[in-house]
């Protein structure tokens, strides 16, 4: 139900751009610099089971039309292994690929996004985060650190006046680095591929000054 929502969205959103102007002209002068947002994946939280109970905030600054920096403190759990397609992959949600237990994870995503031709744009987002193991007593059992990239290609659309705006995108997630998992959550996690093809994503967010 989790996956079916955030997709359904995603498409939904895709489908209401098609008509709709982009991003900064090279030579605009009177952009607004400092921007907030955050990501669709915020209404998995409305999944009846397993919610993610996801936050995320980006606090973004344009240093040019075509250079953008954001940081992204973010929070999350999950109950099956990161290599695993969320939407594509009918083993996601499966009791035999869940973990004993989740995972709870705290981060700070730093991204850098590089305008190529109107409103396209490529990024690069590293994710350092920590980990919580949790038992199916929800009792704390280890602790653990990622490293986890995205690798983006997506599209800026000004809405409102520029007020606010939306960026469907396409990526690939990596799990660059992670320290050895606990017992029951490692022989699952190592079944699975350290990246992860065509996430869909849709970020959202308001121009400040």
């Amino acid at each position: 139900m989790q996956k079916k929502i955030l997709f359904v969205g995603f498409v939904l959103m895709m489908a209401s751009t098609l008509l709709l102007k982009a991003q900064y002209a090279e030579t605009d002068s009177t952009y607004k610099r400092w921007f907030v947002g955050s990501t669709l994946f915020l209404l998995g939280n409305l999944a009846p089971t397993n919610p993610p109970d996801f936050v995320q905030l980006n606090i973004g600054y344009r240093i040019t039309g075509k250079d953008v920096i954001t940081l992204e403190p973010k929070t999350w759990k999950y109950a099956w292994p990161n290599g695993i397609h969320p939407f594509f992959n009918k083993s996601y949600g499966k009791p035999e690929e869940k973990f004993p237990g989740y995972v709870r994870e705290y981060g700070i995503s730093m991204a850098y996004t590089r305008f190529l031709r109107k409103g396209l744009y490529v990024e690069l987002n590293v994710m350092p985060t920590l980990q919580n193991f949790v038992n199916d007593k929800n009792k704390k059992i280890d602790n653990g650190f990622q490293i986890f990239n995205t690798y983006r290609f997506g599209y800026h659309i000004k809405l409102f006046k520029d007020r606010f705006f939306i960026q469907p995108s396409i990526a690939i997630t990596h799990r660059a680095f992670h320290t050895k998992l606990p017992d029951g959550f490692k022989q699952l996690d190592d079944k699975w591929s350290k990246f992860i093809l065509g996430e869909p994503g849709l970020h959202f967010g308001f121009n400040l000054f």
